[in-house]
């Protein structure tokens, strides 16, 4: 297939991906329902609080964390509590902008197989009465779309709800905000703009609390290598979840081995027990003996290697946003997602985001299930060269 046949079918395939299923339709009538029955409202409490709904995991929880800094200088006295996925309770829960950090296993988020049709509406009422009883003044749903934590505030009793004017969650909002496209950052912090005022993104506060222990742990880690406190490394972080966001194996390997060369800095593997056999295939392939912690850090440890980084490398994924928290330059290889929005925070000399100029990108489409990843090359587009360039100008090398 052509190139620009190619991108005419993922292009209609997408937009078949994107459009609404019947039962979808079905169940916005239903929401409306519910978003337009009258309920009580909550109890007044002494303490007022603010109920902050994310339900994503890492990199969308970081990019909210702006917006939480920004609420906190601005309510030093109110409460702040942050309803998050027990996937990424842990990367909240050392910001001390918080007062509290609920978990939830929120429907279509736990990257588990889940109940029957009924399960997360019985889940919300469930919620919902907890939430009632701890008594909340106003609440937040920072994902653009989630409708269902903005029904779970409805049917908490939350009197003043904020979220974007998006179909299914604006008949639950009090207040609804015109949604735009721009970075997630920034849509966080226009959110809460009416407590805050207006932020300009250079006046963002984008920054993960790393502490002793996590760096103590890192440094004894690294010494087991061989790698002395005082080195450098570079980081690679070659997992993204889904293959269609992968680069290719034997290009990591080549990128990595130029990298142990021309910087003369050990190479460390980065990422989760899954992402384990990722990167010993990769590292196997490399001329080079690199470092592998996939499977040995928790967050705050991964955080805190890498604040060692001179520069973090990798595709489109969470543990990239976690770099540039720590003030880290990263190399970030984009294929179906949105960089405009989903980009590391930061200025553009320090955060070098590459993509491919295929037709068909950004389609947004995360997972194409059974297609041949070949048909999804937006990923693979992307040199070695061009990688190896983009390091050197985000570390100043070249």
């Amino acid at each position: 297939m052509d190139r620009e046949a190619l991108v005419l079918r993922n292009r209609r395939m997408a937009e078949a991906f994107h459009a609404m299923p019947l039962k979808h339709h079905m169940r916005r009538g239903i929401l409306e329902l519910v978003a337009y029955t009258p309920l009580p409202s909550s109890k007044r409490q002494s303490t007022q609080r603010i109920l902050l709904i994310r339900p994503d995991h890492l990199g969308d929880v970081l990019l909210t964390t702006p917006a939480i800094h920004a609420l906190r200088a601005a309510l030093p006295d109110v409460e702040l509590h942050a309803l998050v996925g027990p996937w990424s309770a842990e990367a909240i829960a050392g910001y001390p902008d918080l007062d509290a950090v609920l978990t939830l296993p929120f429907p279509a988020f736990s990257r588990r197989p889940g109940g029957n049709w009924r399960s997360p509406y019985e889940l919300a009422v469930r919620s919902a009465r907890h939430l009632r009883h701890i008594g909340y003044d106003s609440a937040i749903i920072f994902r653009p779309d989630h409708w269902w934590g903005a029904m779970l505030a409805k049917l908490a009793g939350i009197s003043h709800r904020v979220g974007y004017d998006l179909p299914d969650v604006a008949p639950f909002l009090t207040h609804p905000i015109a949604h735009q496209h721009e970075h997630a950052v920034m849509q966080s912090l226009r959110l809460v703009e009416s407590w805050t005022g207006t932020i300009a993104p250079e006046n963002a506060i984008y920054r993960f609390p790393t502490d002793t222990l996590d760096r103590a742990y890192i440094d004894g880690y690294l010494r087991e290598w061989g790698i002395v406190p005082e080195q450098r490394v570079i980081c690679i972080h070659p997992g993204a979840g889904t293959k269609v966001k992968q680069w290719e194996e034997e290009c990591w390997a080549s990128v990595a081995d130029t990298l142990h060369q021309q910087f003369d800095a050990p190479i460390i593997f980065t990422g989760s027990d899954q992402e384990q056999p990722l990167a010993q295939r990769i590292a196997a392939q490399m001329k080079q003996v690199a470092c592998i912690t996939a499977g040995d850090t928790r967050v705050g440890q991964l955080a805190a290697l890498f604040a060692r980084a001179s520069v973090v490398l990798g595709p489109d994924s969470g543990p990239l946003h976690l770099a540039a928290s720590v003030g880290t330059p990263t190399v970030a290889l984009f294929g179906p997602a949105d960089p405009v929005e989903f980009s590391p925070w930061g200025s553009s000399d320090r955060h070098v985001v590459l993509t491919s100029n295929i037709g068909c990108r950004p389609c947004r489409v995360l997972d194409w299930g059974s297609d041949d990843p070949k048909f999804h090359p937006c990923v693979r587009d992307i040199t070695i060269a061009h990688v190896l360039e983009a390091i050197h100008r985000v570390t100043n090398r070249g």
